[in-house]
């Protein structure tokens, strides 16, 4: 990110306010400059939510006469690379906008500062997942985004229009609604999809009561995992999914009326609503005995590098503010933020998806290895390796979680 200067000030502002003191006095022009917060997020980099997030930065601009937030726009695949560099070199953005897994890398290596002495968590609401960014006694950052997961039906492909309730339901819905074409449900269960398809087999974890670790032991061969693999393969092998489909296309299947019932997240469905308007599709919880269900979270978070500690915290309490979040919730769609929002009523009229989602949240829980977090990309790598045994080898549910448990932990020590 060429032209931020490790003070957190880029060139271009220097520039300009180095451009206004020669028309006017060099001293005062500074002395009334604003201390700049540069602020990177992929999210900027997006189209549509980009420039309607820029915007309601461009309000806390506007409030301000001290601190101003200039965003820095990196995408998606390049933002961890980028910034985890910029960050090892002494410098980076002040302010970050990290996914669950680069947020949990950065802890270890010291790269995000505590953030109690400038964000007072007594004068604010925050969301359950909020829990997540507490550790070992000291905040880290908040909350800028909660994507939950929920079942999406298609009433017009299920019988009665009802989603069902509980596993053998949905099963037998899904056997139902599939054929002609159409299939009654859709998962991801290929390695080129390695991190969709953990994301899909630790819904089936949580909603059957299970867990990869328990914040100290890694339990990939507990009971309850093994039951949620046994459901996982009970549905591959039932023909109902599109096999071999990669998550472009079945959701693409899904907005066309071609597949019943999908478990994804909010931001899923708000594509499905934007590709076909005309498609009354629903939202419930998912079919699972638990109501515990995976989470996409992304924090806000200081760089221990920054100058500008205290301005990042002018913008972090302006953010919690009720507006703020309310109106970021408006622009981040079928997401929650840090803090509980009422939705505008008209929002919900025009898609009642939108509140089944936003009631996920107290049962949301990030799709990590808990306890275990910084770990998480290499136990993934072997679960679904061995998970591919169980599906499409058809090998014994249990040995092969045995075996994978066992290859986890070596690999784990090795590092």
């Amino acid at each position: 990110m060429t032209g931020i200067s490790r003070t957190g000030i880029s060139r271009r502002t220097l520039l300009q306010a180095a451009s206004g003191a020669a028309a006017m006095n060099v001293t005062r022009g500074f002395a009334q400059a604003k201390e700049t917060v540069t602020f990177a997020a992929a999210t900027f980099a997006e189209a549509g939510r980009g420039d309607k997030l820029k915007a309601w930065i461009e309000k806390f601009n506007a409030s301000q006469d001290k601190v101003e937030v200039q965003p820095v726009a990196i995408p998606f695949s390049q933002l961890a690379n980028t910034v985890f560099t910029q960050m090892g070199g002494g410098g980076g953005p002040d302010l970050v906008r990290f996914d669950q897994t680069d947020f949990f890398a950065a802890l270890p290596a010291k790269r995000i500062l505590p953030i109690d002495d400038i964000v007072d968590a007594s004068k604010y609401t925050f969301q359950a997942p909020d829990k997540f960014l507490n550790v070992e006694g000291k905040r880290y950052g908040v909350v800028f985004e909660l994507a939950n997961y929920q079942l999406i039906y298609n009433p017009a492909l299920l019988k009665g229009g009802e989603p069902p309730k509980t596993f053998p339901e949905f099963l037998a819905a899904a056997k139902e609604a599939t054929g002609k074409g159409q299939f009654g449900y859709a998962f991801r269960a290929t390695m080129p999809e390695r991190s969709g398809f953990w994301q899909d087999l630790t819904n089936y974890v949580y909603g059957f009561g299970g867990n990869w670790a328990d914040g100290k032991q890694l339990t990939l061969n507990s009971p309850k995992v093994v039951e949620a693999i046994t459901a996982y393969k009970q549905v591959y092998d039932a023909g109902v999914i599109p096999k071999g489909a990669d998550a472009a296309t079945y959701r693409r299947m899904f907005w066309e009326g071609k597949i019943a019932m999908n478990i994804d997240n909010g931001g899923v469905a708000g594509i499905f609503a934007a590709q076909n308007p005309n498609l009354k599709f629903a939202a419930a919880p998912s079919p699972f005995p638990n109501r515990q269900q995976g989470l996409i979270l992304t924090a806000l978070s200081v760089n221990a590098n920054t100058k500008n500690k205290k301005a990042c915290g002018v913008f972090i309490n302006w953010m919690l503010q009720q507006a703020a979040q309310s109106e970021l919730q408006g622009i981040l769609g079928a997401a929650s933020v840090a803090t509980p929002v009422e939705r505008p009523k008209a929002d919900l009229e025009r898609s009642p998806w939108l509140g089944v989602y936003d009631a996920q949240t107290p049962y949301a829980l990030p799709q990590l290895v808990l306890g275990f977090e910084t770990k998480t990309l290499e136990v993934q790598q072997v679960v679904v390796e061995q998970v591919l045994k169980i599906l499409v080898g058809n090998a014994d549910v249990q040995k092969t979680l045995d075996e994978a448990q066992s290859l986890a932990l070596k690999r784990i020590e090795r590092q």
